[in-house]
């Protein structure tokens, strides 16, 4: 049960504000004052959003840094916002998971109370508010910078949103990137995006940046066969969202592996 309020007090659909309301102590106000962090923070690096023609693909590698340490491999930064969205991040690790964890209430929440979903345009608004809200954090060095992409049922197509530190959202036309490896691999899908591609070829093309990333940038991992550690990828289309399970990536990483080995042998036989 929700608790009553007064008029003019009501947080309403918005769940942020509901925690101001009840529980200030664990609402995300960030209270930092700009400076330098003492210690090393725990980033996420490289994220790839591509539309295709039945919705939009969204990858990311598993590398965490702090500093020039690898903090950790399989770190997750691709996660389901909701049934027909996504978010996937880069930045400052534990304020952009617990950002992700309350962005998913806050729309589970507006639905409850509103009977009805935010649109996709009402959900990239949401999340840009809470972007925002991470301002005086993000001055200390706990910067948050998410993709957010989804099937907007409405349009019928994909579409991919990107943010900065301010809040401030941007509608991608195509495809974006983010993180540290972002403008090698945003080169590489640049390269290779088409209108109407299908879902299979924005996945591998999706695999292929994050490689190419991993080649450039020390801060994005590459495929790893020893370990068995290969990109998150999801697909987001009319039938929702679904991430492809890590048999399913490490088949199709293989396959993409053992093409550009071969096409390499041609070369040079030629």
């Amino acid at each position: 049960m929700l608790p009553l309020f007064a008029p003019g007090v009501d947080p309403g659909p918005s769940f942020v504000d509901l925690l101001r309301q009840v529980s200030p102590d664990a609402a995300p106000i960030a209270t930092t004052q700009p400076g330098v962090t003492p210690f090393e923070i725990t980033h996420a690096t490289t994220v790839v959003a591509i539309r295709s023609a039945s919705g939009v693909v969204m990858a990311g590698d598993r590398r965490a840094t702090a500093g020039v340490a690898i903090a950790n491999r399989r770190i997750e930064k691709v996660f389901a916002a909701d049934e027909h969205s996504g978010v996937a991040i880069a930045g400052a690790a534990g304020p952009a998971v617990e950002m992700v964890r309350l962005f998913q209430v806050q729309l589970r929440h507006y639905e409850k109370v509103e009977g009805e979903q935010l649109s996709l345009e009402g959900k990239a608004n949401q999340l840009a508010q809470m972007v925002r809200s991470n301002l005086p954090a993000a001055m200390q060095g706990f910067v948050v910078v998410p993709l957010f992409a989804g099937y907007d049922h409405r349009r019928r197509r994909g579409r991919v949103f990107s943010y900065d530190a301010t809040g401030g959202k941007y509608e991608e036309a195509d495809y974006m990137t983010n993180g540290s490896g972002g403008v090698h691999a945003k080169n590489w899908i640049k390269a290779g995006w088409s209108e109407g591609m299908a879902s299979d070829e924005a996945v591998a093309l999706g695999i292929r940046a994050l490689f190419a990333a991993a080649d450039e940038d020390a801060a994005t991992g590459g495929p790893d066969l020893v370990r068995g550690i290969y990109p998150m990828v999801a697909i987001i289309d009319a039938d929702g969202f679904r991430l492809l399970d890590d048999e399913d990536v490490a088949a199709r990483a293989q396959d993409l592996l053992g093409g550009a080995e071969r096409g390499g042998n041609e070369s040079r036989e030629a």
